[in-house]
């Protein structure tokens, strides 16, 4: 009997906690906290712990399977990479390049192969029909990156450790450990941010895990934090309480008169928040020694999810807030997507959606789009899709309008580990190793992180015979597409020896003479990572824009203020507001399939105002049925305080009773899916994201 002890960081949230595990004869024996790692410091939530889960679960593909009349058959993988190949040759010879679908789930970036090495296959397809879970989520953020500073990963986060007044809007970081913010331990951080005297101010329509350990709460109507947000800088302006700006910074003057006529008297009612509140917030946050104001899920999947991410850095910039210590600072990691000439810059509106006109973001395309597209006869129809570790009947608007479209395609393929709502359609499933089967390090979550740190993961589980990780996967379909399509294959090392390259190369490699000299060998030295220092300042050099500025005042933004003061003359009526929620045992719906996440009682059930249940006649725990434009579902209701009257709450992720799911688990408190009623119609024109929270809908009894 052999045991070992292995140390490695979680890469099933943004989180990134350091983990010990404990390991005999191959088989887990315990998962704990890593007190060692100078980021996570020893905390852990339940989804690092079901990584025995994953890695034990029976339902888990464990090699390529096939679908045939008789059911789902294996087939080699020499054979798969044949007969995927061959089938979108022919669709691509047939259609043209736009024939063929790609959607990315976000478990991508959570994995470094599949970064590194996708474009080996998917690049040699050059379809402008190409999606990710990025557009039903953070796109807003990155949108916002790109036009302010230069590129779409230089996104400003909290430094929370040294902060004295944090206002958060649609943020929940004590069930996500943080989100375009990774902050794991975020409970003793605020903690540690409340005993030094400073606050928590959160604004969300929901009394959430993170609104109890807050300093204020306030309820606000969905979709309103524009005028919020717009009443806090109308305050500033109007009361002069803004600071001076730096000089690489223009276009002040234009916003300030862009928002004159935003007072908090105006907008009060329709947000939800009165006047004195909306004022004191501006004063104290204008006042404090360090503030940030920090927007997640609730800013960005809304129809003013654009402009909403846009004001929250112009807020943070003339209160003075941005790249200071205790504000809005740019992390600078070891491997660093933004200066390292690794990471794309973006692009922005190159070309337009075949159907609705919607715009580009960095060669992908809304994913609202994407049924329209599959649907919709003529040039450019989608007759083939490629999905990668992607689950978009769940996770995206109208699953049920989507399913019904894949139904119709001619070939579908999908590199995952599960038969799932998705996958259950595909021709060809492809199931990469497990996360504890393969080395990690962490591209994309440093690139956010409230401190500088670096680490790499060594696999703790060998990699089992006849399974491939997923960049290998990549590599093997890019072959034989690239000699079915008479193109020369995209070939490069593993993705291991890139890093090595990237950390030898970067800001603390041994090349730049650090005294870190950060290598891999250096991080295989120190498994529980290396400690690179707190934020520091970074502006004017860490600007990607051509002149080195920050121009406030683009006409993308200011432009679409306008279409903000529909929401001051909107008159309610007798539908109700559905937004989403998150709960720390569920990440997804690609957790659900693990026993100690989803065991004790059910988390899928709509919560609901006492009163506006009482106004329907609807008591807690029966049936209710709940309508959209799009679609409606039956599911049970739950009376709770926590609840804004005039919003209801339905989790993301759930709706596994579909046919076809080969996920025992999940299946048996399978729950309703809320994007069965969210509405692809419903968007941030001004982006294209997806606007998933504050859909219409109706209640009644069932």
């Amino acid at each position: 009997m052999t045991t070992t002890t292995h140390y490695r960081a979680c890469n099933l949230c943004e989180a990134i906690c350091g983990l010990e595990i404990t390991v005999t004869d191959g088989v887990i024996d315990s998962i704990k906290g890593d007190k060692n790692d100078p980021l996570s410091r020893g905390h852990i939530c339940p989804k690092a712990v079901a990584l025995k889960d994953i890695q034990e679960d029976p339902d888990r593909l464990r090699s390529p399977v096939r679908r045939t009349a008789n059911g789902w058959m294996p087939i080699s993988w020499e054979d798969a990479f044949e007969l995927v190949a061959k089938r979108l040759g022919d669709i691509h010879d047939k259609y043209g390049a736009d024939g063929i679908g790609i959607y990315l789930g976000n478990p991508n970036v959570h994995n470094y192969g599949s970064l590194t090495h996708a474009q080996n296959f998917l690049g040699l397809i050059k379809t402008k029909n190409r999606y990710s879970a990025t557009s039903v989520d953070q796109l807003p953020h990155q949108l916002a990156a790109l036009k302010l500073y230069g590129h779409q990963l230089n996104v400003p986060v909290p430094d929370i450790d040294r902060c004295d007044y944090f206002l958060m809007l649609g943020n929940n970081p004590m069930a996500s450990n943080g989100s375009i913010m990774t902050v794991p331990d975020f409970a003793k951080r605020v903690k540690a941010l409340q005993q030094r005297g400073g606050q928590l101010v959160l604004l969300d329509p929901r009394r959430t895990e993170t609104a109890q350990v807050a300093d204020q709460h306030h309820f606000i109507r969905p979709q309103s934090d524009v005028l919020f947000l717009l009443a806090l800088l109308q305050t500033i302006f109007a009361e002069e309480l803004d600071s001076p700006v730096p000089v690489y910074v223009t276009g002040v003057e234009a916003v300030k008169e862009a928002v004159e006529g935003f007072t908090p008297e105006k907008v009060a009612a329709a947000c939800g928040i009165d006047t004195d509140t909306i004022k004191q917030i501006a004063r104290d946050f204008s006042a404090a020694e360090a503030a940030v104001c920090h927007g997640r899920m609730g800013c960005s999947v809304q129809s003013f999810g654009g402009l909403c991410q846009w004001l929250i850095q112009v807020l943070n910039i003339v209160t003075g807030n941005l790249d200071r210590e205790g504000g809005a600072m740019f992390p600078q990691p070891a491997v660093d997507m933004v200066q390292g000439g690794i990471g794309k810059a973006g692009n922005f509106d190159r070309w337009r959606s075949r159907v609705s006109n919607l715009p580009e973001f960095s060669g992908e395309l809304p994913a609202v789009c994407l049924t329209e597209e599959m649907t919709t006869p003529g040039e450019g129809q989608i007759k083939a899709l490629i999905t990668s570790a992607g689950n978009p009947v769940l996770s995206t608007p109208n699953g049920k309008g989507l399913e019904a479209a894949i139904k119709q395609l001619e070939f579908m393929v999908c590199i995952d580990p599960w038969i799932n709502e998705t996958t259950c359609h595909a021709d060809v499933i492809l199931p990469p190793t497990t996360p504890l089967e393969h080395d990690h390090y962490d591209m994309i979550f440093h690139s956010f992180a409230v401190r500088n740190t670096a680490r790499f993961n060594e696999a703790v589980l060998a990699k089992p015979e006849n399974a491939k990780h997923d960049w290998e996967i990549f590599n093997g379909l890019g072959e034989k597409l690239a000699e079915r399509l008479g193109v020369s294959a995209r070939k490069g090392p593993p993705p291991a020896q890139m890093m090595d390259f990237a950390l030898q190369s970067g800001r603390y490699g041994k090349a730049k003479g650090h005294k870190a000299a950060l290598s891999l060998k250096t991080l295989q030295e120190n498994p529980s990572g290396i400690d690179l220092g707190s934020l520091k300042p970074a502006l004017p050099k860490r600007l990607q824009t051509s002149d080195k500025t920050v121009v406030l005042d683009q006409a993308l933004y200011v432009d679409d203020i306008t279409r903000a003061k529909q929401l001051l003359t909107q008159a309610g009526d007798e539908q109700l507001s559905l937004i989403g929620r998150r709960h720390v045992r569920s990440n997804n719906s690609w957790m659900h399939n693990s026993h100690r996440l989803t065991k004790g009682k059910t988390r899928h059930e709509l919560l609901m105002n006492p009163a506006d249940m009482s106004a329907r006649g609807i008591e807690s725990g029966q049936q209710v049925k709940i309508a959209s434009a799009v679609g409606a579902l039956v599911t049970e209701v739950v009376a709770s305080d926590d609840m804004m009257p005039g919003v209801v709450s339905l989790p993301h992720g759930w709706g596994h009773g579909r046919p076809g799911v080969q996920q025992s688990i999940a299946q048996a408190m399978a729950g309703e899916s809320c994007n069965d009623l969210t509405d692809p119609k419903l968007i941030d024109p001004l982006s294209g994201n997806a606007a998933v929270n504050g859909v219409p809908v109706t209640v009644n009894a069932a």
